[in-house]
Formats: structure tokens, sequence, C-alpha cells
């Protein structure tokens, strides 16, 4: 099956997997994310500044009239049946666990769920730190209980930030990763030509424009395995206890990382003897600050000084936080030799997946050609490139 594949071409292949006729079949989509300055910040209350992708993940639903929760992918070929009253016995599927996770979720939470045929096609890739789990989830909870609403005979609109909510509890408490709230948070509140400028704390947010004149956002995929990212992701977010653990002695009103200023933290790092859980501080405290500054960047047309903030938010997720690796940062480095790229960072979780780079329109060809020859010789592996549009969050597709 084609990555693109329209809701005609998908209802169609409804049909032939499910049966019966188009009456009935909804269909739903949110995408994937790709954070553009702001890394390792969220589970430590600080900022993010993420933007949704026009890469989604659509699910095409059709009501049943028993409680059978049905999935199948159109690029996985594997489909899954469940039960909505034995979602407990699902959590170690491969593939399904996070869509039976947010149905626990939901029902949890209080919501009258339907049983359900439906049908995946994702065109975020997996594995690529663009939060294709989230997409998943969060098109999962808009899907269940728009359902479960409409044979209910409800008509309130979904709050889509307790849909994020619930997809990233459902990460957390049924298929196990300790993730913040940015993936699903771009995913739900996601908005056409805007990033999210999103405060972790209180989950205070705003769209802010994304005047790219004459600049794509092009993300470059290592296409590395990330074998070491949940481990690695847990120990980082200990570090940034222990660190905080030690400044709130010193600042007893902070509640969290996100919360100390830069001059605060300038004050009492050297309270911190370890060098690298100190390190790891520093990282997130000066981080928060280029979210700030890279939001009046942007606010103000200026793209160039943008593109340094990300520049040095690579650097310090390099040297600081310990998180890219050799193959994110030949990326970078390769990005950075050509002429109109403003600013290339990694994003996500790192040790492999993505960067993002702001490139001149004009220059995304010798980018792609470039960067893809430079990081294959020197890795010996041949990257992916992505040239996306910022688009919508979550929603009902209904054309």
């Amino acid at each position: 099956m084609g990555l693109h594949m329209n809701s005609s071409e998908l209802k169609k292949r409804f049909i032939e997997i499910y049966g019966g006729s188009e009456e009935g079949i909804r269909m739903f989509s949110s995408p994937g994310r790709v954070n553009l300055i702001g890394e390792h910040t969220d589970y430590n209350g600080g900022y993010v500044f993420p933007a949704a992708l026009t890469m989604s993940s659509t699910v095409i639903a059709r009501p049943r009239n028993d409680r059978m929760m049905n999935l199948i992918a159109t690029d996985l070929g594997i489909q899954v049946r469940g039960s909505l009253d034995t979602l407990e016995e699902y959590k170690a599927l491969k593939w399904g666990n996070y869509q039976y996770g947010v149905a626990d979720e939901l029902q949890k939470a209080g919501y009258k769920l339907v049983g359900c045929d439906l049908l995946y096609h994702d065109t975020v890739p997996l594995g690529a730190g663009l939060s294709s789990s989230a997409a998943i989830e969060v098109a999962t909870a808009i899907t269940l209980l728009t359902l479960g609403n409409t044979a209910l005979g409800l008509k309130q609109p979904i709050d889509m930030v307790e849909m994020a909510l619930i997809s990233q509890k459902a990460e957390n408490n049924y298929v196990g990763v300790n993730c913040g709230i940015m993936d699903q948070f771009a995913s739900a509140m996601g908005k056409a030509d805007h990033a999210i400028f999103l405060n972790c704390r209180d989950l205070s947010f705003h769209h802010v424009p994304l005047n790219l004149k004459g600049y794509k956002i092009v993300i470059a995929n290592t296409n590395k395995k990330r074998g070491l990212a949940d481990s690695k992701y847990n120990e980082r977010r200990s570090q940034c206890e222990e660190a905080f653990a030690i400044l709130k002695q010193f600042i007893p009103q902070a509640t969290c990382l996100g919360e100390i200023s830069m001059d605060e933290f300038n004050k009492y790092k050297h309270e911190i003897k370890d060098e690298i859980i100190r390190n790891r501080a520093e990282h997130v405290i000066v981080e928060d600050d280029r979210v700030l500054k890279s939001v009046e960047a942007l606010n103000n047309d200026n793209i160039e000084l943008f593109g340094r903030y990300m520049i040095a938010s690579h650097g310090s997720l390099r040297d600081l936080y310990e998180v890219t690796g050799a193959e994110l940062d030949t990326l970078v480095e390769e990005a950075l030799r050509i002429e109109g790229v403003a600013g290339s960072r990694m994003t996500g979780a790192g040790f492999g997946g993505c960067t993002v780079s702001i490139v001149r329109e004009e220059a995304v060809d010798t980018f792609v050609e470039k960067v893809g020859q430079g990081y294959a010789e020197k890795t010996g592996i041949e990257p992916s490139f992505y040239i996306s549009e910022v688009g919508d969050g979550g929603r009902e597709i209904t054309k």
C-alpha cells in the first residue's frame, strides 16, 4: 500500500477487511510533531516549542454492536482483536498496546466506549522520534470518544487538552514509557503554520505564527536503530530529579527545574558537586531560556537568530546532556556546511532519530544531496529526508 492513500481508497480498504458498506464509517486523524527547540525540558516542567506535521495517523472507524475493539494497519497487515472488557490482557502487544492503553485510560476516566472496527494508516515514520506513538494515541482517543458519545447521543465538543493527557497516561501506565506531555499535546493542539509555545508546568500555551518566509523545515532521519533511547531517557530524568533535590534546599519555593531562573541557577549551581548532574541541570535551565528567546525572535520575524538558538541547543544536548551520538552530530555538522541553513539541531529524545533544520527554499535540493552524501560517507548509513508542512492537530476528517 502506498503512503498516500486518499479517504475513498482507505474506506474501500476498510470494507475489504471488515465487510459491510460505507454506512457508519468515520475518519479521524492526528499528526506527528517536530520539536523546534526546548528538548528534554518537558518532564522538568520547562518550556517546549513543537509544531504539528502533516505526516499523521489516520483512523478509519465504524462502531460495532458488541464490545470488541478490532485493529489493523494498512502497512503492517497485523490484525488484532480485543475486548473493551479485558483491556488488561493486551499490554504486551508489540502493535496495538497504544490503542488499548488509550481505551483503558478513557474508561478509567469514566467515559462510555463502544466496540468498533478500526483501520490505521500511518504516514509518520516509526521510530524516527517524530511521535508516531502520540499520533496513534491522540487519533485513537478522539475516535473512541466520538463513537462513544454518538452512541450515547451526546453532542459536546471534545476537550483536546484532556485527550492529550489521557494519551500521555496511556503511555505512562499501560505501555510503561515515562514520557512527558509535549508529544501528545502537540499532536492534539497543533495548528497549521504555527508552532506551540507550551509551559509544561501548567499546560498554558499559545500558538506562535511560523512565518518561514523563503525557508522550509527539513527533517533528516539518522535511520539508526535507537536501542538506548528508553534506558538513557529514564537515567536523564533521574539525574535531573537529583539536581533539583539539591537546588530545592536553596530555592524552596521551586516545584521543578523549569521554575528555576538562570540567575538562581548560577547562584547555587556550585552546590551540585557532581559535574555530570550539574551539567544535566544546566542544559535544562539554559534551554528553557533559549525557548523564550526563540519565541521572541520568531515574533520579530528573525529566522536567522532563531536558527542560532537551534544550533546552541544542539551543542548543549551534545556536551551537557549527552544525548546526541555520532549520527546526529554528523547530520548537524553536515547541515551547517550548506549555505542557506539558518539552524539545525537534533529533535526528540536523541540517540538516533532525527534532526530538524531551517533551510532556504532554494537550498533544499543541495541540502538533501550534500548532507545525505556526507552523512553516508561518515556513518555508512543512508539517511532519509522529509520536507514537511506544519499542519493541524487531531480532528475528525469530514470530507
